[in-house]
C-alpha cells in the first residue's frame, strides 16, 4: 500500500495495522479530511455480551470517534432473527425478541466504556436495525430491494461458497441475510447520513453489496473498509482461551481474567496487539513488541493493564496486577482469583478433583482434566496434582483451596 492518506483517521488505520482493504482509499480519504464522516459496524446480538473478537471493530468506532468523526453502533434486532451465515458451517439457532432484547441490553454496557454517546456532531448513535427491517412489507422489498440482486452473483460468495461446497444446509433465511445487511447501509445512508461501513475482511461481500445497492437506489456515493481477521501467532482465532470466549461483560468474565488472557499473550503478538488494542503511540509499541526474554513480561503486564483499563477502569486494572503478583511471584491465592463456591448438595459424600479442574473452568472436560494431572500440568495448593482418582470432602475444603492448571491459570475452591 503507497497511499499516504490526508485524514487522521485513516492513518491511524493504517499504522496500527486495522486496514486490510477499502474500496475507495483516495475518496474514502477525501471525505474524512472534508469533514466529520459518520460510520457504522454493525453487531448481531446473539449473546448477552461481545467477546475479544469484536474488540478491534470497538476500537475502529473509538478511533473514528477520537478523530473527529461520528461513530454508529447498529444493533441487529432485526437481522438477529435471520442469522449471518459468514464463517460459520451451520445455521443460527433462532432466538426470540425478548432474547434479543436481553442481549442488546448486556452489549450497550461494553460501548459506554469505548465511545461517547449524545446529540453532538461527533457523539456516538446507537441504533437497532429493526427500526426499519421489523417493518418491511415483503413484496414491496422483494420488488423494491430484491430487483437489484444478481443469485449469480450471491453464489459466488465466500460465506455462501464454501457452504454450499461442503453440501451444507444454507437455509433462504439466512441466504436473505445478505440482502438485508446490505439494505441496513443504504437506510443508514438515507436516514443519517452514514457514509462508511466497516467490519471484519469476512465482511466484504455483504459491504460491496451495499455500496452497490446505494448507489443504485439513491446515486449516492459510500465506502467500505475492512479489519484483517485476526489470529494470534500460534494460529487460533481471537476472542478464545482454554477456558472459552473471552467475554466482555464483567459479570461473564471477571475482570481478573480479562486481564490474564492479554498477560498471557505469546511474546511473538505482543507488539502488534499493543497497536490494536491500547491508544500507546506507535514507536511505544514497537519498542515494546521488540523487547526479548524476561523483559517482554514487562510489555505484556502494560497490555493487560491498558486493555483492561480502557474496558473495566483503571482501579480494576490495578487490583488484577496486584492479584496477579501474589499468585505468580509470592505464592499467594490472591483476592480476584476466579472462585468456584460449592454448597452442600454439590459435595455430597465429596467431589473428584477432576471434577473440580473442569468446574472451575480449568479445563474443558474430565478428559482434557485427566490429561493435564497426568502430562504434570496441575497443581493443588501450589503442590504436584499427580492423582486423578483423588476426591474431596467437607473437611478438605475447610479452608479454599488454589487449584492451578499449567503456570498462569488459577482458581480457588471454597465451601458456601
Amino acid at each position: 500500500m503507497t497511499y499516504h492518506p490526508k485524514s487522521e483517521f485513516m492513518n491511524v488505520m493504517m499504522t496500527r495495522g486495522f486496514l486490510a482493504d477499502c474500496t475507495d482509499y483516495q475518496g474514502l480519504d477525501e471525505a474524512l479530511s472534508s469533514g466529520v464522516t459518520p460510520a457504522y459496524i454493525g453487531f448481531d446480538a446473539t449473546a448477552k455480551s461481545l467477546h475479544v473478537g469484536s474488540l478491534i471493530q470497538i476500537m475502529m468506532l473509538r478511533w473514528l470517534q477520537k478523530t473527529g468523526h461520528k461513530p454508529i453502533t447498529l444493533m441487529g434486532g432485526g437481522t438477529t432473527k435471520v442469522g449471518d451465515p459468514s464463517g460459520r458451517d451451520t445455521e443460527r439457532s433462532l432466538l426470540t425478541p425478548a432474547d434479543i432484547d436481553a442481549n442488546i441490553a448486556g452489549i450497550k454496557q461494553v460501548f459506554a466504556a469505548y465511545l461517547t454517546y449524545g446529540d453532538g456532531a461527533t457523539d456516538a448513535m446507537m441504533i437497532n436495525n429493526a427500526e426499519w427491517l421489523d417493518g418491511l412489507k415483503y413484496l414491496d422489498f422483494l420488488r423494491d430491494i430484491g430487483r437489484h440482486f444478481s443469485i449469480n452473483r450471491m453464489l459466488s460468495f465466500e460465506s455462501v461458497k464454501s457452504r454450499l461446497d461442503r453440501e451444507q444446509s444454507l437455509s433462504f433465511l439466512e441466504f436473505n441475510y445478505m440482502i438485508l445487511q446490505a439494505y441496513d447501509f443504504l437506510e443508514l445512508n438515507r436516514r443519517y447520513g452514514c457514509l462508511l461501513q466497516m467490519g471484519g475482511s469476512d465482511q466484504w461481500g455483504n459491504i460491496v453489496n451495499g455500496i452497490d445497492l446505494t448507489r443504485r437506489v439513491l446515486d449516492h456515493e459510500i465506502y467500505g473498509l475492512t479489519s484483517p481477521l485476526l489470529t494470534t501467532s500460534d494460529g487460533k482465532k481471537m476472542g478464545k482461551s482454554q477456558a472459552g470466549a473471552v467475554w466482555l461483560n464483567a459479570e461473564m468474565l471477571s475482570p481478573y481474567e480479562f486481564w490474564q488472557f492479554w498477560r498471557n499473550t505469546t511474546d511473538a503478538d505482543t507488539g502488534r496487539f499493543l497497536k490494536l488494542y491500547t491508544e500507546l503511540p506507535v514507536d511505544e509499541c514497537e519498542r515494546l513488541g521488540a523487547l526479548q526474554g524476561s523483559d517482554i513480561n514487562a510489555a505484556k503486564v502494560i497490555l493487560a493493564n491498558e486493555v483492561t483499563t480502557l474496558l473495566h477502569g483503571g482501579d480494576a486494572a490495578a487490583k488484577a496486577e496486584a492479584t496477579a503478583r501474589e499468585v505468580f511471584e509470592q505464592g499467594g491465592v490472591g483476592d480476584d482469583l476466579p472462585t468456584l463456591t460449592l454448597n452442600a448438595d454439590d459435595l455430597g459424600d465429596g467431589i473428584s478433583v477432576v471434577q473440580l479442574l473442569v468446574r472451575s473452568g480449568l479445563a474443558g472436560s474430565g478428559k482434557e482434566a485427566k490429561r493435564l494431572i497426568a502430562e504434570n500440568g496441575a497443581r493443588l495448593n501450589d503442590e504436584p496434582l499427580t492423582d486423578a482418582g483423588l476426591f474431596m470432602d467437607a473437611s478438605a475444603l475447610a479452608q479454599p483451596i488454589k487449584l492451578s492448571a499449567g503456570k498462569k491459570r488459577h482458581a480457588l475452591v471454597q465451601l458456601g
